[in-house]
């Protein structure tokens, strides 16, 4: 699970911890060649509900418009990410497209505990409601994020994101599991290397 992922792998990475830096990991590094996992508006659907965004009609999705807006709204998101954390001026009229097009409501339901809960649901048109929840997750980064906290993989070959969430602040890697030891291991070998000669 990282940005020098396995060609073999299904699935973009859920690592990022926040939601906006996951949309910009559903494109990964693989043997030098950039993956993009979403190829169709069900890949999208599904990158959605594995991020908790669920279509209210998924049959009413076009899937084909989907794919289109939701590969716009990630290269605008990595557009006005980047510049954020490069302290530059960015022009958020293009996001607020996608957010103007998220209508929702308060909702009073009941939960399982039959206790009371609020929570919006989603109106309007099919694709607002899919990418709305995205969008707003791209805006509240850019409003409420510490930047100095969003990262990418130090990884050489990685061009995975994430927000670095650690009590030390201090997390290097996507993944410590495969890039963090990919990392390690190869400067062991440079250094035995170096000591065999």
């Amino acid at each position: 699970m990282n940005g020098m992922i396995d060609s073999a792998m299904p699935e973009a990475p859920l690592l990022a911890d926040h939601l906006a830096l996951d949309l910009l990991n559903t494109t990964a590094r693989s043997d030098g060649a950039v993956v993009d996992y979403w190829n169709s508006g069900d890949d999208v659907l599904t990158w959605l509900a594995r991020c908790g965004v669920k279509p209210v009609a998924p049959g009413q999705v076009d899937r084909s418009a989907l794919l289109a807006q939701a590969v716009r709204l990630r290269a605008l998101a990595r557009r006005l990410i980047a510049r954020q954390k490069e302290g530059e001026a960015t022009d958020v009229t293009e996001l607020n497209m996608f957010l103007h097009a998220y209508l929702s409501a308060p909702h009073l339901g009941v939960d399982e505990d039959g206790k009371l809960t609020l929570s919006r649901k989603p109106g309007g048109d099919a694709i607002g409601a899919l990418l709305g929840p995205v969008a707003e997750a791209v805006g509240e980064l850019l409003v409420k994020g510490d930047f100095a906290l969003v990262r990418q993989c130090e990884h050489p070959d990685c061009i995975l994101w994430f927000y670095d969430r650690t009590k030390a602040h201090k997390r290097r890697w996507c993944s410590m599991a495969v890039c963090g030891n990919r990392y390690k291991a190869a400067q062991f070998r440079k250094r035995s290397s170096g000591e065999a000669a």
